[in-house]
């Protein structure tokens, strides 16, 4: 329904901008030059991964580059893509690894170097990087048709991301073979439908059905495989986030999975892996099917899950976040997640596990790069978020800028200057939770304001709304606190412990050392009024700073005994023993979920209340 914009038509600015040159000074923006599975990875002739953490990491830093109109990041991956480009072998096969081990070599990321090629292109123009995607494709096409690659382990449960470069491919050099292809991958691959019901009772058990990361994939696989195969798209996604959310979900949109599907305690963890992937399912599930709802669960991921999960200067990640987290300390013992290890909630170079590492840079620039959509007679502006695009539109230069500081603020203004006249339909998406809409000062009611009008000169409309802090129910009788499209949370005052140190030839080293957070300050808390009062402030340099936020809350709270989770000193546990107010209340403050690292986010009335 909607079509991509180059990423060179956009150019970020505001808070947004700053959240892309933060990244791109970090860790994310500094891997293929302190990270060895990056810098000397098998992609480019080295000796270190040769699978999915180089296609990872191009995914998010080509956009970021091209966003930013970085010179010096668009050669650094012009030069891997090249890398890995000269390396395709006569027959297509593009992955690092000889003929003898294709068999056995997990095509997952033979889907993911497609999308990398994908993206480059639509930033580059490059045309040799179809021609690459082309034969690759053909390659795959012709060893699954032989029997010499069967879908097996990442290949089979995420198969449907192989629609996304081949549904690139059919639209610009529709072949039979392409839809061959992606019938014998949902042939071969896991059909999610039909293993819900292991989604519904957590286990302390690894599965593919149920890896969290596989869920924020998956969201979509219907929808991509469909729009390939000219299907009837029969709103599958959304069931399958029905059922996640009943079961597994949480306050910010995500799922809890640290690894596999946990349930709905507030204390669990879900992989950041996942944040990217669940924001880019719902990018493309708006792109195919034009439904608002995903973007109203992109906004809750990208300004709540995603910025929480990251350090201020985005040299530190976590593996897992929690909504209820009061420390991150790697426990001593056996570890509180049901499949992850002891370290998986440490800020560092890459807890856990490394996918995170190379993925998580993927969420900020793909979400800028989806402001813009081209729709059928004009542009829609998905998300109002401070950024310009220039386009062209028949003969006219078209210029679309959007002056915001949502969601911090309820406001913002578009402005539209053409070179000559012309007609087109601009249309403006409303967040369903926004009251009192006002458009250049008139009341609107509706999800979408579209003005289809002649064009000339410089026009603005400015959208305005509010809303009203308010408590949402959670599970084990617990509240959480919204505003707009931000959650908040209760900050607790952290310690933080430097760990340099080296792992399997890998050094942790500031800035990209690791950290452990001990709790300086009380957590055990429950709400004490139904009052909350907004505070607008004036923030820093860094848009989600834990620090100095740009609005939040004053709620009153008084004490309550709650206990550690059974077994643990550093866990909350799920609920608190009594919600007996243990002293007088006082007035605190409540900070932008994303701008906490230590927090309490769901909390009880207590009894007065």
């Amino acid at each position: 329904m909607y079509g991509y914009f180059p990423a060179e038509m956009i150019t970020p600015r505001g808070w947004l901008r700053s959240q892309l040159a933060i990244e791109a000074k970090g860790l994310f923006g500094n891997l293929d030059k302190v990270w060895p599975d990056v810098r000397d990875s098998k992609w480019i002739g080295g000796d270190k991964e040769g699978w999915e953490r180089v296609p990872y990491w191009l995914d998010g830093f080509i956009p970021l580059a091209w966003l930013l109109n970085d010179e010096d990041m668009k050669a650094r991956a012009r030069r891997y893509v090249e890398a890995i480009l000269d390396r395709q072998c006569e027959d297509g096969w593009i992955c690092p690894c000889n003929e003898e081990a294709r068999s056995s070599y997990d095509v997952w990321a033979f889907f993911l170097i497609g999308k990398v090629l994908t993206v480059y292109y639509e930033c580059t123009g490059e045309t040799r990087a179809i021609a690459a995607l082309e034969r690759s494709m053909s390659c795959l096409h012709r060893l699954m048709k032989n029997g010499t690659v069967k879908l097996a382990r990442w290949g089979k449960a995420r198969w449907f991301e192989c629609m996304i470069p081949l549904a690139f491919l059919y639209e610009r050099h529709p072949r039979t073979w392409i839809k061959e292809l992606a019938q014998m991958l949902r042939e071969q691959g896991l059909d999610y439908a039909s293993v819900t019901e292991s989604w519904k009772r957590p286990l302390n058990k690894w599965t593919f059905e149920t890896h969290i990361v596989n869920m924020g994939m998956m969201i979509k696989y219907e929808a991509v495989t469909a729009q390939l195969l000219g299907e009837e798209i029969h709103g599958l996604a959304d069931t399958l986030w029905e059922i996640l959310e009943t079961y597994n979900g949480t306050v910010v949109g995500t799922f809890t999975g640290d690894e596999c599907l946990s349930g709905l305690d507030a204390n669990r963890g879900t992989e950041l892996c996942s944040v990217v992937e669940l924001m880019y399912s719902c990018e493309i599930l708006y792109a195919i099917t034009g439904d608002n709802v995903w973007m109203e669960r992109l906004e809750r991921l990208a300004f709540n899950a995603l910025p929480a999960t990251i350090s201020d200067d985005m040299w530190t990640h976590q593996y897992d976040q929690m909504v209820n987290q009061i420390a991150c300390v790697r426990f001593p013992g056996k570890a509180f997640f049901r499949t992850n290890r002891e370290e998986a909630h440490l800020f560092g170079l890459e807890p856990h596990y490394g996918c995170c590492t190379a993925n998580f840079g993927q969420g900020w620039p793909k979400l800028a790069w989806s402001i813009y959509r081209r729709t059928e007679d004009g542009i829609a502006v998905g998300m109002m978020l401070p950024s310009e695009l220039k386009t062209r539109i028949g003969d006219a230069a078209v210029t679309l800028s959007v002056d915001t500081e949502y969601p911090f603020r309820h406001s913002g203004t578009y402005t539209v200057t053409t070179s000559q006249p012309v007609s087109f339909a601009l249309t403006i998406r409303i967040p369903a939770w926004a009251k009192n809409v006002r458009v250049n000062g008139q009341p609107f009611a509706g999800e979408n304001y579209v003005l289809q009008q002649q064009w000339e000169g410089t026009s603005e409309i400015r959208v305005e709304f509010s809303d009203v802090p308010h408590f949402v129910a959670r599970p084990h009788d617990l509240r959480a606190v919204e505003y707009g499209a931000l959650v908040y949370a209760l900050p607790i005052e952290a310690e933080y412990i430097m760990l340099e140190y080296v792992k399997k030839d890998v050094e942790r080293k500031f800035p990209y050392c690791d950290y452990e957070l001990y709790p300086k300050s009380p957590w055990q808390f429950g709400f004490a009024s139904p009052s909350l009062r907004v505070s607008e402030e004036q923030g820093d340099e860094i848009p989600f700073s834990s620090k100095a936020p740009r609005v939040t809350l004053q709620a009153q709270l008084a004490p309550i005994a709650w206990g550690m989770a059974d077994g643990y000193d550093s866990v909350a546990d799920a609920a608190p023993g009594s919600r007996t107010e243990l002293a007088e209340s006082c007035s605190m403050t409540l900070y932008p979920y994303g701008c906490t690292r230590l927090r309490m986010t769901e909390m009880p009335m207590s009894e007065k209340v």
